[in-house]
């Protein structure tokens, strides 16, 4: 895969960083965090620029991206924090409805995502659980006229600002996945904050009532499905962080060059030059990795890529705390204070290990992956 920048990627990068820096600053950022709902021009904004339907195939309306470009893109969303559902929407969701084989679902939401007239939402997690995909307690069962789903799905990211859902559960004894309309009787949403200043939510579903044409998939395809729809979404978060470890790491070299200690620059001491060629390396690695990941998206051995995909989130994970912990220190008390921004970075890098699986849960996948 070739990761050389061209025109079109070139003009699409240099449209976000723009519109990133106008519109991402950290007083903005911080009010639409504050407010705790979606902001509808915020996500307009990016739609307009093609993100929404960056790897919508091109028959609904979208652009049909490669990874390499969702790579560039998320990178640069990731330099400016952008906390939008691109990641759980235009990633995962959508790269699950453009591989299902329901025509008439990807029809209709594709398009829409498309066009920024929806956001979609993956409810697969459940308490009790640790990032396994297969659901515990969420349960369809099969009617005349299609079907009921009763179950309760918890960390549904950005859940709250979808208008529609993708529902994992369990359907006569194999894993199933449902649309569902957020507007559907039945359904229940709890928001809250996350650490890093995001939103998730807590999906309740009582007694809802499914079509047929509502089902996207079951059994080995579904659980297929949701693992390349994952494998892609932990990806751009990779991509998400290594932007922002860019960031961080190029803000704090800027201020150790100009922060006085004993009449010198803070850059001017040994140790702190190590600290700071340390955050460079751990950038690069992390990226480094990203690139691997990235072109792993396009193996056609599913365990290959899954083994790869979790191997790139560990090392960004590592990399993140890294740059993360040390831009804090070399800031010093001022990097402890919400007066900066380096919190804010602090806390996304460090929320990265724990979205889409965390550490602990891709080196089993990986042993697993090795073992098979």
């Amino acid at each position: 895969m070739d990761f050389e920048y061209s025109q079109e990627q070139r003009m699409l990068t240099d449209s976000l960083r723009r519109l990133v820096e106008d519109n991402w600053s950290r007083p903005k950022r911080r009010e639409r965090q504050g407010a705790g709902v979606l902001n509808l021009n915020a996500w307009s904004s990016l739609v307009e620029l093609g993100v929404g339907g960056l790897l919508v195939p091109e028959e609904f309306g979208g652009f049909g991206e490669t990874p390499a470009t969702m790579l560039a893109v998320h990178q640069e969303l990731g330099r400016g924090l952008v906390s939008e559902p691109v990641i759980s929407s235009a990633v995962i969701a959508v790269t699950l409805l453009a591989n299902c084989q329901n025509q008439a679902l990807k029809q209709q939401w594709l398009t829409a995502h498309a066009e920024g007239d929806a956001v979609l939402a993956v409810a697969w997690q459940e308490q009790g659980e640790r990032d396994a995909q297969r659901p515990l307690c969420t349960r369809a069962t099969a009617s005349k006229d299609g079907y009921s789903l009763e179950g309760r799905k918890i960390l549904v990211w950005h859940g709250a600002g979808a208008q529609a859902l993708i529902v994992s559960a369990v359907l006569d004894g194999e894993v199933a996945l449902f649309l569902v309309p957020a507007d559907t009787q039945g359904v229940s949403v709890q928001d809250h904050p996350t650490f890093d200043g995001a939103r998730a939510a807590t999906i309740s579903l009582k007694g809802v009532q499914l079509t047929k044409t509502q089902l996207i998939a079951s059994g080995v395809a579904a659980e297929q499905l949701l693992t390349l729809a994952l494998d892609h979404g932990i990806v751009a978060l990779c991509a998400h962080a290594c932007g922002a470890m860019a960031y961080l790491t190029d803000s704090t070299i800027q201020y150790s060059k100009t922060r006085k200690q004993f009449g010198q620059p803070l850059a001017a001491f040994q140790v702190l030059q190590h600290r700071l060629g340390d955050m460079v390396i751990q950038s690069e690695m992390g990226l480094s990795m990203t690139y691997v990941a990235t072109n792993a998206l396009g193996e056609p051995d599913a365990a290959k890529r899954s083994r790869l995909v979790s191997m790139a989130k560990v090392e960004v994970a590592a990399a993140a705390h890294l740059v993360g912990e040390m831009s804090v220190q070399l800031h010093g008390g001022m990097g402890m204070t919400d007066e900066l921004e380096v919190g804010d970075y602090f806390k996304r890098l460090t929320y990265t290990d724990m979205l889409l699986g965390d550490t602990n849960f891709h080196l089993q996948r990986m042993q697993d992956l090795n073992a098979a």
